[in-house]
């Protein structure tokens, strides 16, 4: 995977906005575009049972997503979700539960730095690696 994820600007707002009208729970969805790009955020519901501490998305809710953005000819190329009450690093349930290793995972947290909101991050047989987002 390469060290950068490029973004288009509104899918940034549209994460951001996502979480923080669920402040009380992690918010998640589904990241999709095309050549290397992202230009789509798609929200999902978080079905986890502690919702405000973890998340996750019904399988039937992803293969309804993967196959609309399939017939819109774009493919999944990240998942995010938020922190609400913690830093936006990953956690060792996000690393054991980072099923697809091509997706990039953007996390977003209220109470990290201002410019540091969003991160992105490259998860692979439990190795963790930040990725700079380049927004487009």
């Amino acid at each position: 995977m390469p060290t950068t994820i490029r973004i288009a600007r509104e899918c940034l707002r549209a994460m951001e906005n996502h979480a923080r009208e669920n402040v009380e729970v992690e918010c998640c969805g589904l990241l999709f575009g095309s050549e290397g790009t992202i230009t789509r955020a798609v929200a999902a519901g978080n079905v986890a049972e502690n919702s405000a501490t973890s998340y996750e998305i019904a399988p039937e809710e992803i293969v309804r997503m993967l196959r609309a953005m399939r017939e819109a000819n774009l493919e999944m190329l990240g998942i995010y979700h938020s922190h609400p009450h913690s830093e936006n690093a990953p956690s060792p349930s996000d690393i054991a539960r980072a099923y697809y290793s091509e997706a990039a995972y953007f996390i977003f947290s209220p109470l990290a730095a201002r410019e540091k909101t969003i991160r992105a991050f490259s998860i692979r047989g439990g190795r963790v690696d930040e990725l700079e987002i380049e927004v487009v």
